[in-house]
C-alpha cells in the first residue's frame, strides 16, 4: 500500500492588512402575504431602506446572527426556513467588498415596546413594487435581487450550511 505526504511550499508572511477581507452580512426576506419586512434607517448619512440585516459578529453562527439582526432592527423574532443565495457586492456605500448570507425567515412574534438599534427610524411592510419605487434610496441591489430569487423560487435547506465548533481548551 502506498502512503502519501502532503507538502505544502512555504508562503510568504503576508502583513494582515494587504489581505482582503470582505464585510460578511446577513439579510432576512420575512413576508406577510405579498409584503416583506424593510427598516427605514439612518446609514452613511442618509436615510435608506433596507431588510433586516447586518454584519455577522465574531464567533456567531449565520443563522444566529439573522435572528439577532432582525430582532434588534424590528423587535420581531423569527425563525430562518431556508438560505435565498449568497451575494458578492462590491458596495457603493463605503467602497468595500461584501459577502451577503440571506435567509428566508418566518415570523414567530412581535415586541412592540423593544427599542430597536440605533440609527433604525421603524420597520415596516412594503409590497415588492414598493420596495422597487425607492429606487436610490435603497441601501444596495441585493435587496430586490434577493427578493426576485425568492419569489423565484430559491430555497436552499439551512442544513447547507455547516458550523464547525469552536475548539475546547483544555487546561490539563
Amino acid at each position: 500500500m502506498a502512503s502519501f505526504q502532503v507538502v505544502y511550499p512555504m508562503s510568504p508572511v503576508v502583513p494582515t492588512a494587504a489581505i482582503w477581507r470582505p464585510h460578511v452580512t446577513v439579510a432576512c426576506i420575512v413576508t406577510d402575504g405579498a409584503r416583506y419586512l424593510m427598516v427605514e434607517e439612518e446609514a452613511h448619512g442618509r436615510l435608506g431602506y433596507n431588510q433586516p440585516a447586518g454584519h455577522l459578529e465574531d464567533h456567531e453562527q449565520l443563522l444566529a446572527a439573522a435572528r439577532r439582526e432582525t430582532l434588534e432592527e424590528t423587535g420581531r423574532t423569527v425563525e430562518p426556513t431556508h438560505l435565498v443565495g449568497v451575494y458578492q457586492w462590491h458596495s457603493t456605500e463605503h467602497g468595500e467588498g461584501v459577502v451577503r448570507f440571506c435567509f428566508a425567515a418566518r415570523a414567530v412574534s412581535h415586541d412592540a415596546t423593544r427599542a430597536l438599534d440605533s440609527g433604525i427610524h421603524r420597520a415596516l411592510w412594503l409590497t415588492r413594487e414598493e420596495i422597487a419605487a425607492l429606487g436610490t434610496r435603497l441601501r444596495s441591489p441585493l435587496i430586490l435581487a434577493s427578493i426576485d430569487d425568492w419569489l423565484a423560487g430559491s430555497r436552499l435547506p439551512l442544513d447547507t450550511l455547516h458550523w464547525w465548533p469552536e475548539p475546547t481548551v483544555s487546561c490539563g
